[in-house]
């Protein structure tokens, strides 16, 4: 069981970690301490019900019908263009910028369902998350225990990627960082776009 356990956990640990938009999102967020705890609840809670579904069955579903993970790259497509673009915004017009102090913070509902867009409109967390990580927790001794590894991974790296980006915010809080923020967010938004968009051409 504890070898299940450990192989979802470093599977998942491996794939979350690299760079994406989701992370990008939640660092941001965390940064300006804008509903930062609730944007990493929503990420791991989306995290655990892809893998118990990916582990459980989902990517068969997925491979009967291919379309819909077609529909959501296109909505990726078009939501991180669109998010890359208001990123570079703020950067040309530094009025517009983040602050970490003294910003009128956005309605919880707003920043909820920009989480659930940057996480459920991207390919590649089904591909990753339900595919990849799903494929082999079908193969595991205890898929049980491989699911709740590959989840405790997700809730340790989002939490994590909260509290330290947060703790760190009072220190970053010069206009300059906050637009290098921004355009280092929209050129991986918009990177992971034209990535989706290749894909299916």
């Amino acid at each position: 069981m504890w070898q299940s356990y450990f192989n979802g956990f470093s599977l998942s640990l491996g794939i979350i970690v690299a760079i994406g938009a989701q992370n990008a999102f939640v660092l941001a967020q965390s940064l300006k301490r804008e509903h930062h705890f609730p944007v990493a609840a929503i990420c791991a809670l989306a995290d655990l019900l892809l893998i118990i579904a990916g582990v459980f069955g989902m990517a068969a579903l997925l491979r009967e019908f291919p379309q819909i993970a077609e529909w959501a790259r296109w909505g990726g497509v078009i939501f991180l263009t669109a998010y890359g673009t208001f990123s570079m915004k703020r950067v040309l017009y530094p009025g517009a910028g983040l602050e970490a102090e003294g910003a009128v913070k956005r309605n919880l509902s707003i920043v909820v369902a920009t989480t659930l867009a940057v996480t459920l409109l991207n390919p590649h967390v089904y591909l990753d998350t339900l595919f990849l990580i799903g494929s082999v927790g079908a193969q595991q001794a205890a898929p049980a225990a491989y699911a709740a590894g590959a989840a405790s991974a997700s809730i340790i790296w989002f939490f994590g990627l909260a509290i330290a980006a947060a703790a760190l915010s009072p220190w970053l809080s010069r206009p300059s960082f906050w637009r290098l923020v921004d355009a280092l967010i929209a050129v991986l938004m918009w990177r992971i776009a034209w990535g989706l968009f290749q894909n299916g051409a």
